[in-house]
C-alpha cells in the first residue's frame, strides 16, 4: 500500500458506523484522506464508532442506502475519486428473521450505490465488499477461488451472492472495461472471512459472544465447537481493499474484477481452538463450554483461496490468528479499564502498517 496515494484523497464509505467500516475509516483518517461516511446509526450499543470517537475526523451522514435519493444526493456533494461500499446487513441469524430487510439491504442496497456513483463525475474507483459466504457452499477442502460459483444456503448468504453478481452485470453495463477511456471507472468487488477486532459488539460472531460471556460470567457458551472457519484480524481485508483501490485508480480494468482476501491454511481454525485461546489472553480463570447447539443451519467448513490477491496485488496476511485474537482481547482489556479507544486504535492501526 502507499500510503502517499491516500493523503487528500476524497473517499465516499458507506457503513462507516459498522465494526469494519469504523477500522477502515480511520485508518483513512490517519492516512490524510478526506472521507465522507454514509450509514445507518451504529447497529450496536456500544459500538466502534461511538468509543472510538470515528466521527470526529471526517464528514459523518445518517443515511440508509436503501434510500436512493438521500444516497445519491450525498454522493453527487462528495464527489469522491474512491468508492467503498461496506453497508450491509451483515450477520446470518438475523437474516432468517428477517429475510426483506437483508435482501433490500444487500441487494437493492448495492444497486443504488452503484447508481448513485453514476453520477460522481470525479469517480475512478470503487471496491464493493461482500463475504466469503457468497459462494455456493459444498463443504470442500479447498479454499474457493474467484471463479467458483454463487450460492448461499441462508439469506445472508444467499444476498451476498445476488449482490456479487449484480456488481458483475453493473459493471459490464454502465462501466465496461474495454471503455475505461470514455468512463473512467474501474469497480471491483471483494470477499474476505470471519474479520474479527477490537470494538465489534455483533451478536452471534464468536469472539464478541465469548467476551461477552467471560466479562457476565467467566464463562463462554460454544454452539458449533468444532466448525471451521478462516479467521483473520480486520485490518488484514481491510489493507487488501485499500491496496486494490489503489490498483483501481492506477491501472482501472486491469483489476477490474473479484478478490478474495483470506487468511493463510493454517489460520483456519475451530471454533474451540479461538475460545481457547481468547479465554487463554483475557485470564481471571475465564472458561468455556458447549451450549448444545441449535438454531438454523450454519456451515462447518467454509474458506478462500486468495493466491489471486496474492501473486497480483503483492497483499497477504500480516497477523496470524493467534496474534489478532491477542490484539482483539487487548483492545477488550483496554476499553474495560476505560482507556482512550481512539488512540488505542490508531495505535493498532499503526503497529499494523510497519509490518507492512
Amino acid at each position: 500500500m502507499d500510503p502517499s496515494f491516500w493523503k487528500g484523497r476524497r473517499v465516499f464509505l458507506t457503513g462507516h458506523t459498522g465494526f469494519k467500516g469504523g477500522w477502515l475509516a480511520l485508518w483513512l483518517q490517519h492516512l490524510g484522506a478526506q472521507v465522507t461516511g454514509f450509514s445507518l446509526e451504529p447497529p450496536t450499543r456500544p459500538s466502534l464508532f461511538e468509543v472510538a470517537l470515528v466521527g470526529r475526523g471526517m464528514r459523518s451522514l445518517q443515511g440508509d442506502i436503501r434510500d436512493a435519493d438521500a444516497l445519491t444526493q450525498a454522493m453527487k456533494s462528495a464527489q469522491p475519486e474512491v468508492v467503498m461500499h461496506l453497508a450491509a446487513q451483515a450477520l446470518v441469524r438475523p437474516s432468517y428473521q428477517d429475510p426483506h430487510g437483508t435482501y433490500t439491504t444487500n441487494v437493492i442496497g448495492t444497486l443504488n450505490v452503484l447508481l448513485a456513483a453514476r453520477q460522481a463525475a470525479s469517480l475512478r474507483a470503487m471496491v464493493v465488499v461482500t463475504t466469503d459466504k457468497c459462494y455456493e457452499n459444498r463443504e470442500w477442502e479447498r479454499g474457493y477461488r474467484e471463479e467458483d460459483p454463487m450460492g448461499g444456503h441462508d439469506p445472508y448468504s444467499s444476498s451476498k451472492g445476488c449482490a456479487e453478481l449484480l456488481t458483475a452485470s453493473m459493471r459490464a453495463s454502465y462501466f465496461p472495461p474495454a471503455e475505461h477511456a470514455r468512463h473512467g471507472v474501474a469497480v471491483a468487488s471483494a470477499r474476505a472471512g470471519n474479520v474479527i477486532g477490537g470494538g465489534d459488539w455483533a451478536v452471534d460472531r464468536l469472539v464478541p459472544d465469548i467476551l461477552r460471556g467471560v466479562q457476565a460470567t467467566g464463562v463462554a457458551e460454544l454452539r458449533h465447537p468444532s466448525a471451521i472457519r478462516p479467521w483473520q484480524h480486520v485490518l488484514d481485508p481491510l489493507a487488501g481493499y485499500l491496496i486494490l483501490a489503489e490498483r483501481l485508480h492506477a491501472q482501472g480494468p486491469a483489476f477490474g474484477e473479484a478478490w478474495n482476501f483470506g487468511p493463510e491454511e493454517a489460520d483456519a481454525w475451530s471454533v474451540r481452538q479461538v475460545a481457547d485461546r481468547v479465554v487463554s489472553a483475557w485470564g481471571d480463570g475465564a472458561g468455556c463450554r458447549e451450549s448444545g447447539g441449535g438454531g438454523p443451519h450454519e456451515a462447518h467448513w467454509l474458506k478462500l483461496d486468495a493466491s489471486k490477491a496474492r501473486q497480483r496485488l503483492g497483499w497477504r496476511p500480516r497477523w496470524d490468528v493467534g496474534q489478532a485474537i491477542d490484539r482483539t482481547v487487548a483492545w477488550a482489556r483496554a476499553h474495560a479499564r476505560g482507556g482512550d479507544m481512539r488512540k488505542f486504535t490508531l495505535e493498532q492501526i499503526v503497529e499494523y502498517g510497519t509490518c507492512m
